[in-house]
C-alpha cells in the first residue's frame, strides 16, 4: 500500500511540474535562479547563487542517509541503533523546513526595486507580484521615475543604499533630500516579472514542505513505539522500512524541484 501511496504521489508531483514547465517555457521571459536565490543567511548582501539552497539540499540527502541506517538497524533487531539514526532523521528534516522558512522569509519580505508605471515601487517576491522582470538599463528612465516616487519608497531606497542612517532620520527628510542622496545607478531596477513565477514556487515548494513536516510527525511517531519496544515485541522493524520509503520519496522529489526551480 505505500509503494501505491508513493506512486500516486508521484503522479501528483508530476502533474504540478509539467503544469510549470509548460507555463515557463511560454514566457518570453523568466527570472534568473542565480539572481533569486543568491543570499545566505548572515552573509549580509553577499552574491551567494544557489548556496544556500546547496545546503538544504545536502541536509536532506543527508537525513536520507541516516534513514537508511535507521532502517539497517531494524534488519538487525538494534533498539538503540534505531532510535538514534531515527533521531538523527528528524533532525534534518526539522532544519529543511527552518531553512525553507528563512528562505520564503527572506524573499516575501526582500525589498527590490522595480519600475511601476512612471515610478519607482519596492516589492518582495509574493504569488501576486514579481520583482524579478527584467532589468532597466535606462539611466534616464529610471531618474524620471525616481522623481514620481512616493516619499516612503523613497526612504526605503534611500536605506538601502545609507545603513549608517536611521529610517527614523531618513523619514524626516524631504522627498528633494533623499533624492540626493539615491545613487540611481545603484538601484538595479527592474520591470515586474511574470506573476506565475511565485504561484508555482510557493506552491511546489510548498507542497513539498508539507509532505517533509508529515515525514517528520511520522518518523517521531516511529521513535516514540521504538523507544516503547512495539516493534521488539512484534518481532520486527517492518513500519521504520515503511517510513523509510515515504522519506526516501520526499527526498527524491526535492531532487526534481530543485532541478526545475534552481538549476534550470
Amino acid at each position: 500500500m505505500m509503494w501505491y501511496f508513493l506512486m500516486s504521489d508521484a503522479f501528483t508531483f508530476g502533474a504540478f511540474l509539467i503544469s510549470y514547465g509548460t507555463i515557463r517555457f511560454s514566457q518570453n521571459f523568466w527570472p534568473n535562479p542565480n539572481e533569486v536565490f543568491n543570499a545566505f543567511p548572515l552573509a549580509g548582501h553577499a552574491n551567494l547563487p544557489l548556496a544556500f539552497v546547496s545546503l538544504m539540499t545536502f541536509i536532506l540527502i543527508m537525513s536520507s542517509v541516516t534513514m537508511v541506517l535507521a532502517v539497517h538497524e531494524g534488519h538487525h533487531g538494534n533498539k538503540k541503533g534505531v532510535v538514534k539514526w531515527l533521531a538523527w532523521t528528524i533532525v534534518g528534516g526539522l532544519a529543511f523546513l527552518a531553512c525553507q522558512a528563512w528562505e520564503w522569509t527572506h524573499l516575501i519580505t526582500g525589498e527590490h526595486a522595480i519600475l511601476s508605471g512612471n515610478a519607482i515601487d519596492v516589492i518582495g517576491q509574493t504569488t501576486t507580484v514579481n520583482p524579478w522582470g527584467p532589468a532597466v538599463h535606462d539611466a534616464t528612465k529610471v531618474t524620471a521615475a525616481l522623481q514620481n516616487t512616493p516619499h516612503d519608497v523613497l526612504v526605503t531606497l534611500a536605506h538601502g543604499q545609507h545603513h549608517e542612517r536611521s529610517m527614523a532620520e531618513l523619514t524626516a527628510m524631504n522627498a528633494d533630500q533623499l533624492k540626493g542622496m539615491i545613487n540611481s545607478a545603484e538601484l538595479h531596477v527592474r520591470e515586474a516579472g511574470p506573476v506565475a513565477f511565485g504561484g508555482y514556487f510557493y506552491a511546489i515548494t510548498g507542497f513539498h514542505g508539507f509532505h517533509v513536516s508529515s515525514g517528520v510527525v511520522i518518523n517521531i511517531v516511529m521513535l516514540l513505539m521504538a523507544q516503547r519496544g512495539v516493534f521488539e515485541k512484534r518481532g520486527h522493524y517492518l513500519m521504520i522500512e515503511k517510513a523509510g520509503l515515504y522519506w526516501h520519496f520526499v527526498d527524491l522529489v526535492w531532487v526534481f524541484v530543485f532541478l526545475c526551480f534552481y538549476l534550470i
